[in-house]
């Protein structure tokens, strides 16, 4: 058994990136059997990055799965469910909300599966743990412990591996009676991975739900520069007009302008992200201070779109972000653009995870519970 493929499902599957990562992890090969999205641009994103889509892949709302759909024997379960109506810049309706809620379909299929994923992986956005006071936090890990789950609450910034600030939340559940001898009872200590407010999270539920922890080792420093993923053979023609880039410098604040002011004088080029905001009623334009860029957002409109600023030498010029550098900050440096308008590439992967992070997170913690020897084997 420690040497066959470990059976995955990859639940809100989007373009695949839970996929890519997984299979990237080393010392065994994991197998996605079934994914499964609602939307039929992420299916054909997936199917050309994937050709035994076909065979595994449904496009179909989740409340319209059963457990009886899923083929047998799946180890582990992954859930990116929705982020919408937890999201801070969303509505906080929480999981009562008509995207978020979608958690509560994705327990009730897990619920009919005999026998159970020994681990599930949910991913979601910070603002889960503080949705309803956490309430909804609290309702989601009563409700995978009823399940029969013991717990870990993580939370990783995607910083740590690609130059973008990303931070995300993660729950591993595994089956109680499958607890691994590593796993420990309490709170786990502080560290990158589990800040103060996962703490809380673990003191607070440890009694009554059966929480646990695996140690993990320290998560890397990461890139802080985008060298190495923006297209700078993007084609002239995407560079925006002098008219447009100086409406761009006129609508920076007077902080935001001697920012700008200061890199353009500098003696080498550099590249900074930008986003539109509306201040006031005002549209304006907000340059990051670090050289990494925003958290990539799904692309509902202009205000979502980030822009990148190439400064330096008394030069500028300043364009949307492309496809291809969305893929790079997400960790896809390969992952084919074959399918799908620009706009949907980019919405693609604004709503995806970064691959490294689950990479990271199957390497160091689902590896060793899953294929135990194969993960000694490749220590």
């Amino acid at each position: 058994m420690d040497n066959a493929p470990i059976r995955a499902a990859e639940f809100f599957a989007g373009i695949g990136l839970v996929r890519t990562a997984l299979e990237r992890v080393k010392g065994a090969q994991v197998q996605v059997v079934w994914a499964n999205d609602i939307k039929q641009a992420k299916h054909d994103a997936y199917a050309a990055n994937f050709p035994d889509a076909e065979d595994h892949f449904k496009v179909r709302d989740i409340r319209l799965v059963e457990a009886a759909d899923l083929p047998d024997g799946i180890e582990l379960a992954t859930s990116s469910f929705p982020c919408i109506d937890l999201s801070l810049a969303g509505n906080r309706r929480g999981l009562v909300g008509d995207q978020s809620g979608m958690f509560w379909e994705f327990a009730r299929v897990l619920e009919g599966m005999s026998p159970r994923p020994a681990v599930v992986l949910l991913e979601n956005v910070h603002g889960f743990a503080t949705s309803h006071g956490g309430q909804d936090l609290a309702a989601a890990l009563t409700r995978l412990s009823e399940l029969g789950y013991s717990l870990d609450v993580l939370a990783i910034d995607a910083r740590h591996f690609v130059p973008q600030s990303r931070p995300r939340m993660f729950i591993v559940g595994i089956e109680k009676d499958k607890l691994p001898p590593q796993a420990h009872n309490g709170v786990p200590p502080l560290s990158d991975a589990r800040p103060a407010w996962v703490q809380a999270v673990h003191a607070k539920h440890r009694q009554t739900l059966g929480m646990h922890f695996i140690d993990l080792p320290q998560l890397p420093e990461g890139p802080q520069d985008l060298e190495g993923f923006v297209e700078t053979d993007a084609s002239p023609e995407l560079w925006w007009g002098d008219d447009r880039v100086e409406a761009f410098v006129r609508s920076l604040s007077d902080i935001q302008k001697a920012r700008f002011e200061r890199l353009l004088s500098d003696d080498v080029v550099s590249y900074r992200t930008a986003y539109r905001r509306t201040r006031q009623g005002v549209s304006v334009w907000e340059l990051r201070k670090d050289a990494i860029a925003g958290c990539l957002r799904t692309t509902g409109g202009g205000s979502s779109k980030q822009a990148l600023v190439r400064v330096g030498k008394g030069s500028r010029a300043v364009r949307w972000m492309t496809p291809r550098e969305y893929a790079n900050l997400m960790g896809a440096h390969d992952y084919k653009l074959l399918a799908g308008t620009p706009n949907q590439q980019l919405f693609g992967f604004g709503d995806a995870v970064v691959v490294d992070v689950i990479e990271w997170i199957g390497n160091n913690y689902l590896l060793p519970v899953l294929r135990p020897d194969s993960a000694l084997r490749k220590e």
